[in-house]
């Protein structure tokens, strides 16, 4: 599994998480599992609001590619 979170502009709070994810092919799993996690083992104001599932786009070194991911949340 692969995650990582940029943040989503929000009217109320300016803006909130929004993490992405990449899971194995045997996983099974839904947002509000992830979700209920990140409640219980971190801060509130960290839990991710929405999660997308799919592959993380990455450079040819493997860097995951944040810019990519913001630019998909602000659409």
């Amino acid at each position: 599994m692969e995650a990582a979170v940029v943040a989503k502009n929000d009217e109320k709070w300016g803006e909130v998480p929004c993490a992405f994810i990449t899971l194995k092919e045997t996983a099974d799993i839904s947002e509000a599992d992830i979700i209920a996690f990140c409640r219980d083992n971190m801060a509130h104001f960290k839990v991710p609001k929405c999660v997308i599932f799919g592959p993380l786009p990455k450079t040819s070194t493997g860097k995951i590619q944040k810019f990519v991911l913001r630019e998909k949340v602000s659409l």
